[in-house]
């Protein structure tokens, strides 16, 4: 797996590799070679400022000046101020290149960005803030160290003026900057480079198949349609059902062996319509629902179901009968008023896949109260005993004990209308098979996003069931 670190945890482990006897000043250069490398790779030769700040951030510049230096580039460094740190002194006495005071003019150049990593605790000021607005409107000609100077490397939420960056190298492992909004987007490409700290555990990590691949319920010989799960899917009324046949469809692409919507008299006509392999039952009281969901494994509900007392008894009649849960869209709003109602009925096996206003609306202020995103899904997980998904760019995928994964292959081909109801039936689809609720929920956002960015511009989702199959068949020829 590939942790995601805290500041504290990446200067955690920069200690341990210095007491087991690897001197500070090598890491500084494995790192500053390292960005010189990642420059070379993406860049032609051509004019270069390096941007030292005062600090070991700066220290790294001075490397990465050196070394560019060395291979032929012209290269010139803008000092902040005098270095701060015993490394970055060392790697400062090492360049024999040009230095100029850091004065706010920048003629055009690529720069690097070497002023403040992902320590600093606050707001830039002065020439580096003047500097930041401006490097902000170029992005394409910067590549920053570690994180862009500005950009707090625990939420990714500038406090002021920040620089936006086309490359950022980092070291290590990616911290939270890298992966969550606004940060995310203001890093660019990002690299991580090995400097030889050695395994870090984490309990957050990047969302990716090495999280759950080893658990994907791919079938055997002697699978059958029953043995590959059961998943139901609550339909809406009649002028409502589209939703519901997403998440079936949906369901069944990722692996379930039968899939049913279970839909009002009046929406039969049309369900069954448009419905081939997945199958159709009628129910008309929550209670007609509870035994008809007895013997299944999985069952969505919330696509649009209706913002109605019907949708909340049909809610608490699903947690009745033990089967993993999905909960989506209008079953997390119906408990708006009363959102202890439902948390007393979750366990640790159901789902709640909100988007950030269906979050403040089970969860409110949580959100806004918390330092970042990955913050707010691990409390809400824990209050609702449940593992939560927040949806966004960022996708954050939280369980109950703590354990959190940031999906960083987000595709802005989602933003359409339905694909939210896709993800349930992925989720639902799995959990069905039998995957544990949190791995689902990683693998069902994964595979979506996947999905998405084979087909590019131009998704619907009415397509994304359907893409599905190109990306199983290359997580199961790498299982």
């Amino acid at each position: 797996m590939r942790p995601i670190l805290t500041v504290a945890e990446t200067q955690a482990a920069d200690r341990a590799a210095i007491e087991a006897g690897t001197p500070g000043i090598e890491l500084m250069e494995r790192a500053g070679t390292a960005v010189a490398d990642a420059v070379c790779a993406r860049f032609r030769p051509q004019a270069t400022l390096v941007l030292c700040g005062p600090g070991n951030n700066g220290g790294d510049g001075y490397v990465v000046a050196r070394v560019l230096k060395a291979r032929g580039w012209p290269v010139e460094v803008r000092a902040l101020s005098e270095p701060s740190t015993a490394d970055a002194k060392a790697a400062a006495a090492d360049w024999d290149g040009p230095t100029r005071p850091l004065n706010g003019t920048l003629e055009p150049a690529l720069v690097i960005d070497a002023l403040f990593g992902a320590g600093l605790a606050r707001p830039l000021d002065g020439v580096a803030a003047h500097v930041a607005q401006r490097l902000a409107s170029r992005p394409d000609k910067v590549v920053a160290i570690d994180v862009p100077s500005g950009v707090p490397g625990d939420t990714g939420q500038p406090a002021g003026a920040a620089v936006c960056a086309s490359l950022t190298v980092t070291f290590h492992a990616r911290k939270p900057a890298h992966v969550l909004e606004p940060g995310k987007d203001m890093c660019g490409e990002v690299v991580v480079a090995d400097i030889g700290l050695g395994e870090t555990p984490s309990k957050l990590v990047e969302n990716g198949p090495e999280v759950w691949l080893s658990l994907f319920p791919w079938p055997t010989s002697a699978s059958h349609k029953h043995a590959r799960g059961r998943m139901i899917v609550v339909s809406g009324e009649a002028w409502n059902t589209g939703a519901a046949r997403l998440a079936a469809r949906a369901g069944l692409r990722i692996g379930a062996g039968l899939v049913t919507v279970l839909s009002p008299p009046e929406a039969l006509a049309s369900n069954a319509a448009h419905l081939e392999a997945v199958m159709l039952r009628p129910f008309e009281t929550d209670a007609e629902l509870e035994q008809a969901a007895a013997q299944v494994d999985a069952a969505v509900i919330g696509p649009a179901a209706g913002v109605n007392e019907a949708t909340l008894l049909n809610v608490l009649a699903l947690a009745r009968t033990g089967s993993a849960l999905v909960l989506d869209a209008d079953a997390i709003t119906v408990f708006r008023d009363d959102p202890e109602e439902l948390f007393s009925v979750l366990d640790r096996d159901d789902v709640l896949t909100p988007h950030p206003g269906e979050f403040e609306r089970l969860f409110p202020g949580l959100l806004a109260g918390s330092p970042e995103r990955v913050t707010a899904a691990r409390r809400a997980a824990e209050k609702a005993g449940a593992v939560v998904l927040l949806k966004g760019a960022d996708t954050v995928v939280a369980a109950p004990d703590g354990r959190a994964a940031v999906n960083v292959n987000g595709s802005p081909w989602l933003a359409t209308a339905g694909s939210g109801d896709v993800l349930a039936g992925f989720i639902g689809g799995l959990m069905a098979q039998g995957m544990d609720s949190f791995e689902a929920a990683c693998a069902g956002a994964w595979i979506h996003s996947e999905a998405a960015e084979l087909h590019g511009p131009g998704l619907i989702s009415e397509d994304l069931p359907g893409l599905a199959p190109a990306v199983l068949r290359r997580l199961y020829e790498e299982r």
